[in-house]
């Protein structure tokens, strides 16, 4: 009925052999872990900037442990935080930044979760937990 094919398939991936490199579940799941809490580390520095409060501060050293941790020790790169914008950083700006921090959170606690990665699910929800609240109500200076 069908004619059979006589070619390679279209549907095989190259490079599926032993010259592909590949990570076990467990350290593509740290690998991500890692990128998502540098991505809430980015943002909660950059929320620094726009509206400085102490436990953005605390939060952002915490974050650092934890990426450092995850990547055996080596530091992430974090840009220098300027002083405070002119304007205090615009109740637009610093609420979407919240809500962005709230989204890369979320994304950290499921990949910590399915890690069963403790200190970094838990650094996670508690992130969520404040960016919730901050996005909800008006800025204020800490």
């Amino acid at each position: 009925m069908y004619e059979p094919i006589r070619g390679k398939s279209v549907h095989t991936m190259a490079g599926t052999g032993s010259d592909v490199p590949r990570r076990p579940r467990e350290a593509e799941l740290e690998f991500q872990l890692a990128g998502h809490l540098a991505a809430l580390l980015t943002a909660t520095d950059e929320l620094r900037s726009q509206a400085p409060c102490a436990d953005l501060d605390e939060a952002a050293e915490q974050l650092a442990q934890q990426v450092a941790r995850l990547r055996g020790g080596a530091a992430p790169a974090r840009a220098a935080t300027p002083g405070p914008p002119a304007d205090g950083g615009s109740a637009a700006r610093v609420t979407a930044l919240h809500r962005r921090a709230y989204d890369l959170a979320g994304r950290a606690l499921v990949v910590a979760a399915s890690r069963a990665d403790t200190r970094a699910a838990i650094l996670a929800a508690q992130r969520m937990e404040a960016h919730a609240e901050a996005a909800a109500r008006p800025p204020v200076p800490c």
